[in-house]
């Protein structure tokens, strides 16, 4: 068991407990209310409860279980491969799946399947968690994701993902008015009341530089298919720089997103991944096609792809 101590800064203030922690801690949700059913959080020596709000100043321990932080090998769990070589594996990630696990044990992760049938990828990352991956996704996006089997294929595509040499689109279901095509280029940052989600910030401060360009492919009423391309990697890039230009997405309340019925999900999927093989140097790139429910959506809401 390790005991972790957090204190809880002024611009955490007000945050309810179980997201301040998570944030901390980069836990997931199933892990954290795991945690809080175990009375495995403590504010000041009491056992905190998880809708709680924090107060700058307070100290909040955690304890949590140790283990190897490596995926631990689910080989009866679904893995769609698109592409494998001896440097890279490319696969297709379904909506609700986490990418990697965040503490040693969890599964049902698309690295606790991967590290199944390639078990090298386990050591190719410099995070133990990551199971070779080279990026993540949201857990309710789905699309195409690169791992590698080596830690040179590894080290080579990250440093392509942070020089911005990665292509990476994306389809997207907005609600509200949006232009044919556009360039939106705004900072974003982590509000502090909610560390779980982020926000245009026009004034750059304590914000990452984000750049998303996109087109619409189809219309239907106030509801449009898009293509989004991310030019850089913040969390939940997409879904927050659609949301600033009044367009969220369908299925993302957490956004300003429409709730449909039959739509159990934000509607973003990863279509396509294009880089430079980093073993060839030949361009490489794979492309997932919409899932069903994606599709599904698509039909009830009159839009085609």
């Amino acid at each position: 068991m390790s005991v972790h101590q957090l204190t809880v800064d002024e611009g955490s203030a007000g945050s309810r407990i179980d997201l301040f922690v998570g944030r901390a801690l980069a836990l997931s949700r199933a892990k954290l209310k795991a945690l809080f059913d175990a009375g495995a959080v403590r504010v000041d020596g009491r056992v905190a409860k998880k809708g709680a709000t924090v107060v700058a100043g307070q100290r909040i321990t955690v304890d949590l279980p140790e283990g190897d932080p490596r995926p631990v090998p689910e080989p009866d769990l679904p893995l769609t491969v698109l592409h494998a070589d001896d440097a890279l594996v490319f696969v297709d990630k379904p909506a609700g799946a986490p990418s990697h696990p965040l503490v040693p044990g969890e599964r049902g992760t698309v690295a606790n399947a991967l590290v199944a049938r390639f078990p090298e990828c386990a050591e190719a990352s410099a995070d133990p968690r990551e199971g070779g991956l080279c990026h993540r996704l949201d857990v309710d996006t789905s699309g195409v994701m690169v791992a590698a089997r080596t830690r040179a294929a590894w080290t080579a595509v990250r440093e392509a993902f942070a020089a911005r040499k990665v292509d990476k689109r994306y389809w997207a279901v907005v609600s509200g008015p949006i232009a044919d095509e556009g360039e939106i280029d705004l900072p974003l940052r982590h509000p502090p009341r909610h560390p779980d989600r982020v926000e245009a910030a026009a004034d750059g401060a304590g914000a990452r530089e984000a750049l998303t360009t996109f087109r619409v492919l189809d219309r239907s009423g106030e509801y449009a298919l898009v293509e989004a391309r991310i030019h850089t990697g913040v969390l939940h890039q997409v879904r927050a720089h659609l949301a600033s230009i009044g367009a969220p997405l369908v299925g993302d309340p957490q956004y300003g997103g429409p709730e449909v019925p039959g739509v159990g999900r934000h509607l973003l999927h990863a279509r396509s991944l294009a880089l430079t093989h980093p073993v060839t140097g030949r361009p490489i790139a794979q492309t997932a096609e919409a899932p069903e429910d994606f599709r599904a959506a698509l039909e009830r809401l009159g839009l085609r792809a």
